[in-house]
């Protein structure tokens, strides 16, 4: 096992993480403190695996919906899976990093080798999405512990922690140059956002589209179709203040999902309907907003990830006479080691302004009162700064 300098790294060390223990806590979290910033053990990487010292982790949606219980995970576990950090050792058999390598992490790690893999879909890796559920790694390994055992990973990153152990197919190398809390955005905001219009949409240049759900992946996404030349960007949400950060955005027109007509409206404003519609609010009632709202013969897309008994219907006479197309995105359907360069370098030549999405910094200590803020719709895309 290589480390810095050339030297071996064989034991285990300790690093400090925010560690949950139970799922379905109340708020305000300030107060019952779901997150707890403990000293916990990691082991040295194993084979096909890398140890990242963390810079930066953003807080998503996809991280409350472990706390609060609507996406039930193994307990305890290190939650984190937006992260940008530095390689500081290789396991056996990794040879697309190096120790100093600056890195982004994804948060489906792809085997390469099952049919989603290798029809170009790593999104939908079938060991990834196993790993993942279990709380796993890649190789099936947990390298977390506590004094009581066991603890899980969070989609293969874990990156609420100064160090972690990660799959090397986890991670992107990108350029050093590149600050670590922009960098972050690019593996959960930006990649899914981005990916759910130019990937699974396919959206074309100069098409309509309203986003529905306003958090960083929704202005992620609207970043996205403003840089596609959209004549008319809807965006939709309840928060007013989401709202006004859309229009400064680009978003030529701002409605209220609160607003029962909202829908009609939409329709009036776009003339029928628009040709792309991306819900990216997590809950049923958005998807059948962006659903409503989207014209004759177009595409609605869902990124958003709701409790699993959430349910929705739509008239198939409406679906088949309409030739309408309906899809979902996950990760933004993207091949990582191919769109977050590509990404990044959109963003290098100001077409796709992420920097814009980052709302503040904050230190592990205050991840609690954090995620208060973003359960409030308080905040667009907050990033923990470690050093």
């Amino acid at each position: 096992m290589r480390g810095i300098a050339g030297q071996d790294i064989l034991a285990m060390m300790r690093t400090h993480a925010a560690v949950l223990r139970e799922i379905g806590h109340p708020g305000p979290y300030v107060e019952t403190r779901p997150l707890a910033i403990e000293e916990v053990e990691l082991d040295p990487p194993g084979p096909g695996e890398v140890l990242v010292r963390v810079r930066a982790a953003g807080l998503c949606h996809s991280d409350l919906s472990v706390i609060d219980g609507n996406r039930p995970r193994p307990m305890p576990m290190v939650l984190g899976h937006e992260a940008a950090g530095v390689v500081e050792s290789v396991g056996s058999g990794v040879h697309s990093l190096s120790p100093g390598d600056h890195v982004v992490a994804a948060f489906v790690p792809s085997c390469g080798h099952c049919a989603p893999c290798v029809t170009g879909r790593p999104a939908l890796c079938e060991p990834g999405f196993k790993a993942n559920t279990a709380g796993t790694l890649l190789s099936g390994a947990r390298r977390l512990h506590d004094s009581h055992g066991e603890v899980h990973h969070h989609l293969g990153v874990s990156a609420f922690a100064r160090h972690a152990v990660l799959a090397a197919n986890s991670l992107v190398r990108v350029p050093g140059d590149l600050p670590f809390a922009e960098a972050a955005l690019f593996g959960c905001a930006v990649i899914t956002g981005v990916g759910a219009v130019v990937n699974t949409a396919v959206m074309p240049q100069g098409a309509s589209a309203a986003v529905v759900g306003l958090g960083g992946v929704g202005l992620a996404a609207l970043l996205a179709a403003r840089m596609l030349d959209a004549p008319q960007v809807v965006a939709v949400d309840t928060n007013v203040r989401k709202l006004d950060v859309a229009r400064r955005l680009g978003a030529t027109d701002a409605v209220n999902a609160a607003d029962p007509d909202a829908a009609e409206r939409i329709r009036e404003l776009t003339g029928g309907g628009v040709a792309y519609a991306f819900e990216m609010a997590g809950s049923a009632r958005a998807l059948e907003l962006a659903y409503r709202v989207t014209a004759r013969g177009g595409t609605t897309v869902s990124a958003g990830l709701p409790h699993p008994q959430q349910q929705f219907s739509i008239q198939h006479v409406n679906l088949v006479g309409e030739e309408r197309t309906l899809k979902g995105s996950y990760l933004g359907s993207c091949v990582p080691c191919r769109d977050i360069p590509r990404y990044i370098e959109w963003y290098r030549t100001g077409r796709l302004p992420v920097d814009l999405l980052l709302s503040e910094r904050l230190k592990l200590d205050d991840i609690n009162a954090a995620f208060d803020r973003l359960a409030a719709g308080e905040s667009i895309r907050q990033v923990v700064e470690l050093d």
